[in-house]
């Protein structure tokens, strides 16, 4: 991934804007859209509000949870 954040290359994951990513805490798939502070901002991928994740905490996706997100925001601009 591109644009890494110098405080979070030391971890498996370190997204840059635009990636999907996972929530180690909780399992949600969000897209990183920045940085706040020590944190990684993380937005739903059919859109919402943005959450901040720890970056020990946040994970790349598994092949299907990056489809999944991926036909979720198709969905939406289809109105499914």
């Amino acid at each position: 991934m591109t644009d890494r954040h110098p405080e979070t290359a030391q971890h498996d994951a370190s997204p840059g804007v635009g990636a999907v990513m996972v929530d180690r805490r909780n399992g949600r798939v969000g897209v990183g859209v920045g940085y706040m502070g020590p944190y990684v901002q993380l937005r739903p991928p059919r859109g919402g509000r943005e959450w901040d994740v720890p970056p020990e905490d946040v994970r790349s996706p598994t092949p299907a949870e990056e489809l999944s997100a991926k036909v979720g925001v198709v969905n939406r601009r289809w109105g499914r």
